[in-house]
């Protein structure tokens, strides 16, 4: 059955089963080290008892210790695949192995609350499913297959132009990314500079990002040459966020999901002809998305309001896509500090340091996508209305006990383990200094506006 294969998408295949393993690798790690501090049987935050979606918890109870097992079992099947030895195999082996990363991952998300209410998180639940009927080398891709990662791209990017165009009005004239690259959540290293670029390039910015997202995923259903180059100029756009930002894996998934328009003619594939039994599979799961993408595409062309990173159903298949709605436009970080003096009222405050965002001005910011820093990134949140009660102030009595695990999620503990006697939040605005600034203090941020938000705060018996 020649007619069903995709015969110049094998490299395609083989990026995309190897770049979607090492997403899973990333995530499973991301998991055994926070998850078990944030949800674990010692959390910040419940979880629920009662999963929504498919889980292993459904009928095991859970321990950190079996999360733990969940984890490391996950990042070695991801590992192997990185690898390629499952790939080796007949094509129920490496479609065993994704979906056990499927499945895994699945029954981690179902417990993760608040802290993996991320978009990234449904993608490569997305993402591992799709990539475990690509098959093995012993023959080529399925085109259904490849034509469903199209349709994934294509709601990941045409969804995020959309929710622009249809959101804050900065996106419409032309003036979104003159405020973004200082207010996204997780600054990187070269954010500044691209924050101090002059005005006509951040129009230009803009128009480059409608262009990409807007226009060119239509290209990518035609095969061959158009195809591969909107695929490139996917990517182009897409290592310039991963160079200003940092924004877990979804830059990188992106990426990946991209290689899967590019057609190089002539590389090996194994047999052009793909046997019955893979033919009757691959159709059906084509079928499937066909039947599950009726909300996802409603969402795109004809809803009203349209929603972003929103799951139509349990499997968390055929997915809404999007992010950046709107910009915000002041940076307000919530900085906790901590004493040790008796008296709060004329004590001397220390200042508890995150890996990822803003603390100290002189500081710059570091690359950590796509390693995904979840208390960071929750903490980015706050300002924008969440409550300081739930899970943060959990976190803050965390700190007065001196907790050893929830000290490992922050870059700087000023006690160095011991009991701080009182803990504070202070809310300071944020800016990139200028370059001037830069050059007389050495600073990269500029702090002003401080207030007292919460506390002093302490332990009580």
């Amino acid at each position: 059955m020649d007619g069903f294969a995709a015969v110049d998408y094998g490299l395609a295949r083989e990026v995309l089963q190897r770049g979607i393993a090492a997403l899973f690798v990333v995530a499973f790690v991301s998991t055994l080290r926070q998850f078990p501090v944030l949800l674990g049987e010692r959390g910040l935050q419940r979880r629920p008892k009662q999963p929504v979606r498919f889980t292993i918890f459904r009928w095991l109870r859970y321990t950190d210790r079996r999360l733990r097992m969940l984890c490391s079992g996950g990042i070695v099947v991801a590992a192997l695949i990185v690898a390629g030895l499952p790939q080796l195999g007949p094509p129920w082996l490496p479609m065993l192995a994704f979906l056990l990363l499927w499945a895994g991952y699945m029954s981690v998300t179902s417990l993760g609350a608040v802290f993996y209410s991320f978009g990234w998180e449904m993608l490569l639940l997305e993402l591992g499913f799709l990539a475990a009927f690509l098959g093995s080398r012993s023959q080529a891709p399925s085109i259904v297959v490849i034509v469903l990662f199209w349709w994934l791209l294509f709601r990941l990017e045409f969804g995020a132009g959309m929710i622009k165009i249809r959101g804050g009005r900065e996106w419409r004239d032309f003036t979104a990314l003159t405020y973004h690259h200082e207010t996204q959540p997780m600054p990187g290293p070269l954010s500044r500079q691209a924050h101090l670029l002059p005005r006509w390039f951040h129009r230009l910015e803009v128009a480059g990002n409608h262009f990409a997202q807007l226009v060119v995923p239509w290209f990518l259903f035609v095969p061959g040459v158009v195809g591969t180059v909107a695929a490139g100029i996917v990517v182009a756009t897409q290592l310039w966020l991963v160079l200003t930002g940092n924004f877990a894996w979804l830059n990188w998934a992106t990426i990946v999901i991209a290689a899967s328009a590019v057609a190089v003619p002539g590389a090996p594939i194994g047999s052009a002809e793909l046997p019955a039994y893979w033919v009757v599979i691959t159709w059906a799961i084509g079928a499937l998305y066909l039947w599950l993408s009726w909300p996802a595409f409603h969402n795109l062309f004809f809803a009203k309001r349209q929603v972003m990173n929103c799951a139509f159903n349990r499997l968390q298949l055929a997915n809404a896509y999007g992010a950046f709605g709107s910009v915000t436009k002041v940076r307000v970080e919530y900085v906790v500090e901590g004493t040790r003096d008796a008296n709060p009222r004329d004590a001397t405050w220390h200042e508890y340091e995150f890996y990822g965002k803003p603390g100290d001005a002189r500081r710059r910011p570091r690359q950590f996508a796509p390693y995904h820093l979840r208390l960071d990134w929750l903490m980015w949140f706050l300002p924008l209305g969440r409550g300081l009660d739930g899970w943060f102030r959990t976190f803050l009595g965390r700190l007065l006990e001196a907790d050893a695990p929830t000290l490992r999620l922050v870059r700087h503990d000023p006690f160095a383990g011991e009991r701080p006697a009182w803990v504070r939040v202070v809310a300071y605005r944020y800016r990139f200094a200028t370059r001037a600034q830069h050059r007389e203090t050495g600073a990269v941020w500029v702090r002003d506006q401080r207030r007292l938000l919460k506390g002093p705060m302490r332990l009580r018996n």
